[in-house]
Order: C-alpha cells, then structure tokens, then sequence
C-alpha cells in the first residue's frame, strides 16, 4: 500500500505513506495550512447520468487469468469459475451518479460458485480517503497484484469464491470516483454509500441482489465506517418500515471491520504498550515511550483528556486538535522506524506491491474517467477538519451488535498502526448483549487445515480473531506453510456462513 513515489517524513524518519496519509510531517497528522482543492484530471469524456449507473460489462480484467500457473496453491475442494466464459457469471465497473456533479466509482464480481443464489459483501478501504481498489488489488479480490506491479495473478482466496463482491471508492473524490468533494465525517459518507446503493439495486442487472444477504465489510479507517455504515442502513430501514422515507431495504447480515479505529479512547494506549513489547521487536527507545506515556495522560492538554472533551459534545475544532496532538505526540514518535503497517520489516517495505501503474493501464477498460490515486488528499483534509478521526463510533457498533447483524473484529499481530492491543482494549470496553459472555471466554487457538493461524473467541453472534504474521491488510499476509490469505478466506468463510469462528 506504499504507493506514493517520494518519501514523507515524520519523526526524523523517511516512510511511504499509506492508506493513512501524513500531513506537516505527522502520520495522521492534520494540516495547519490547508492547500485548495485539486480538481481530478478528466482523462475521459462523460456524460453523468444523476440516479442511475453507468457500466461496463466483462472487462475482461481480473477474470480470466492463468489458472494453469504451476505457482499457484490451490485447496482440494476449490472450485474456479472462469468470469468471462460462465454464462451468467460476469463481472462489471464504472460509476453511480449521485448528482451531476458526483460520481461513485464500482467495480462488482459475481461469486464464483452460484452468483445467483450468494450473499452480497461491499468492501471499503479507509484513509479516510482511500481506494478500495487497494484491497481488491492488494488483498482479496479476484487476482493480485504481483511484485513486478504490472501484472496480476488469480488469487485462489479470493472472497467472490462463494460471495458476489462490491468494492467501492468513496467517498467522491476518492480512487477513480470524481466530482465534488463535500463529505468529511463518516455519517455523510454513509448517506451517499446508502444513495449509491439505492441506485445500484435498482439497476435491472444487479435488482436480483437487493433481496440477498447483505455484508460489510472494510479495514483502517473502516472502524469508523463499518459500524456508522451499518447503523445508518438499520436507521433507513426502520424508516423505510414506518414509511417517512422510500427506498429498498438493504438486508444487512454481517459487519466485519479489520484493523479498525472505532475508538480512540480505547485505542491510543494501544499504541504506549504495542510499541514496548510486541510479538516481534520494541519499536522504540525508552525515553521515546516515556515522552508518549506523559503526552497520554498530561491533564487538560493531554491526548487523553482531548479525546476525551472532543466526544463530550467537542467542536470541529477541538475534536480536529485532538487527532493533531494525539498523532504528532503519541501515534507518529512510537512507530520508531518500522513500517507502521507491517512491524518485522524496517521502512520502508515495498510489500504489498504498488498498484497505481496497473490500474493507470486498464483504466480505461474498466470504465475509469480520472487518474487514480491510492488516497485523495483533499477528502483526507476534509474529515481530519471536522475532527471525525477522533470522534467514537463505539456505539453505532454496540447498536448493530445489538441489532442482531453478526460482527467479527478482527486485526493482524504485525500491524502498528491499528495495533491489536488497541483493537482489543475496544473490544473489551463494548457494552452489548454479549459482552458479559464474552469477557468470561478465554482465547483459542485459530487453526486452519491443523495450522495454527491465529486466536479468537466467541459470544453469540459477535466475533474477535487475532491472526498471526498479518500486518495491516490482513487477507494480504501469510503465516508458516499456510497460504497468502488462507487464513483470512476461512474466517470470511465462517461468518458469511452466519458460523462463528472455529478451528479446521
């Protein structure tokens, strides 16, 4: 996900950045000198089409690939569906028109095994700001990007094997999607992925899929978007049912958020004891954690006692000032020079390999009309403006756990950016209908095929794993003689089953 070509720097170190931009030298960081707007440059003509799609059919790209490959490892029960040749199995991208001025980009797989009758799963990257093209790429889609980043290999855990996926770029402005940039919290990105929806449903090629079970699923900054997400889908439903609003349903199942920042006043000490002692190495020298754990708790100006007012009713102003001084002071420093999103490799690691001149060259046959790029810089300096980073999405998450929606959190042991010591300490501050169940479980060991991958628990329908060797993209990663994402295929698996996690 390193994709920018010049180093950023931040604490006296050189890092590429990710799906987590830096800003004056802080990863994370907000801009005290905000530069105007960029427009996107145009590269093909268009013609919006407000509340309707406009698409391209079976691209050919990402579908048929070298399925021969004698590199490939491929599980005994797997069953591969060529994408161009199925009748009935297609692929399709290109743009939901908004407004005439708003543009969503999407790019839809049809499962592999029985698209007609599979579940619907969206996929979301974070930022905010950042292109799911990232993780159809880089992760878990149909093929990957391989080391050379102009080419790309079938992807035998690719999680359209036995769901129909979306992946979206938003909010406008982001990834291939283009027109005016206006959101900047995570509550008015939920209304235009509910508005795209409502457009894409409709459409007669993908009306079939509106009565389907419904998964989120996204990563990063997704711990803010899948829980807001899901909880506005609930709200619109429910009015919907009272009927103040039309609409069709949206028959939301499944939340899965990895590697997630929810809550950041669970969240940021994660950073303090991650970076002491981890699974792999200290990341930084004690003087550095001391500074870190006396910019945490300093009274009133603090980051703690920041966060703190910001979710007290604060303003954009004070919840933006909180996320400047929680990263400038604890999230930037403890990082040491390690790469943020994978912690056993020094900055900084070309791993996951660069996708942006692949995607520059079948752009135009996937129906892309602008230059892409892996983050927008100009939606990032939105949300970080309205302080939305540290404002706590802890209870849309109670609310759809609640609610009955099946949810799995789930992260990676290499990861520093969302470490999972953050990740858990949320988990373990949710107050939910499970929560007491779940506090009383003790981890388990995760195996897939009798190889220990990672631990988890369980408590009705809600779910945490903690995956082994997997840095910031989970389904990117590999442990032991496992595969690249076999581990993350079979808990994908699991919950879209409507299963909770167990060993195989």
């Amino acid at each position: 996900m390193r994709l920018l070509s010049s180093p950023i720097l931040f604490s006296g170190l050189s890092v590429l950045a990710g799906q987590i931009p830096a800003r004056d030298g802080v990863l994370g960081g907000v801009s005290q000198n905000r530069a105007p707007i960029v427009e996107q440059q145009v590269l093909t003509p268009f013609a919006t089409t407000p509340g309707a799609l406009r698409v391209t059919e079976n691209s050919g790209i990402c579908g048929a690939l070298l399925f021969e490959s004698p590199h490939r490892i491929v599980p005994a029960d797997y069953q591969y569906i060529d994408a161009e040749t199925t009748p009935g199995v297609f692929q399709a991208s290109g743009y939901g028109d908004l407004t005439a001025s708003e543009s969503i980009f999407f790019w839809y797989f049809a499962a592999r095994n029985n698209p007609d009758t599979a579940p619907l799963s969206l996929w979301f990257n974070g930022g905010p700001g950042s292109s799911s093209m990232i993780g159809l790429l880089q992760e878990l889609g149909p093929c990957r990007i391989n080391n050379d980043s102009a080419t790309v290999s079938l992807n035998p855990f690719s999680w359209n094997t036995n769901s129909n996926m979306l992946f979206i770029d938003q909010p406008v402005g982001v990834g291939f999607s283009h027109g005016t940039m206006s959101v900047g919290t995570s509550q008015a990105a939920a209304a235009d992925v509910w508005s795209f929806l409502q457009i894409f449903l409709k459409d007669s090629r993908f009306a079939s899929l509106a009565s389907r079970d419904l998964a989120i699923w996204t990563e990063s900054y997704g711990g803010h978007y899948g829980p807001t997400f899901a909880a506005y889908f609930l709200s619109q439903n429910a009015a919907i049912a009272a009927g103040t609003i039309t609409g069709i349903k949206l028959n939301l199942k499944t939340l899965g958020v990895g590697d997630g920042l929810t809550d950041p006043i669970a969240q940021y000490p994660g950073y303090i004891s991650y970076a002491a002692s981890n699974p792999y190495h200290t990341l930084v020298s004690s003087s550095v954690l001391s500074r870190a754990n006396t910019s945490w708790n300093t009274a009133s100006t603090g980051c703690k006692a920041r966060i703190t007012a910001c979710n007290a009713g604060g303003s954009n102003s004070v919840c933006s000032a909180a996320q400047s001084n929680c990263n400038n002071n604890i999230l930037s420093p403890l990082a040491g020079n390690w790469d943020v999103y994978y912690v056993p490799t020094a900055n900084p690691d070309p791993y996951p390999p660069d996708i942006t001149s692949y995607l520059a060259s079948i752009r135009s046959k996937v129906g892309g009309e602008v230059t892409w790029q892996e983050t927008n810089d100009n939606v990032y300096d939105n949300f970080a403006a309205t302080g939305d980073w540290m404002r706590t999405s802890l209870p849309n998450l109670e609310t759809v756990i609640n609610a009955g929606v099946r949810v799995i959190i789930y992260d990676g042991d290499a990861d520093y950016i969302l470490n999972f010591n953050g990740v858990e300490a949320m988990v373990d501050s949710l107050n939910t209908k499970f929560s007491a169940t779940f506090k009383q479980q003790v981890f388990a060991p995760y195996k897939v095929k009798g190889l220990l991958a990672g631990q988890f628990k369980n408590a009705g329908t809600f779910s945490y794993i903690r995956i082994y060797g997997a840095g910031h993209e989970v389904p990117a990663y590999k442990n032991g003689s496992l595969a690249v994402g076999q581990a993350a295929f079979q808990m994908f698996s699991q919950i879209m089953a409507n299963q909770s996690l167990s060993s195989t």
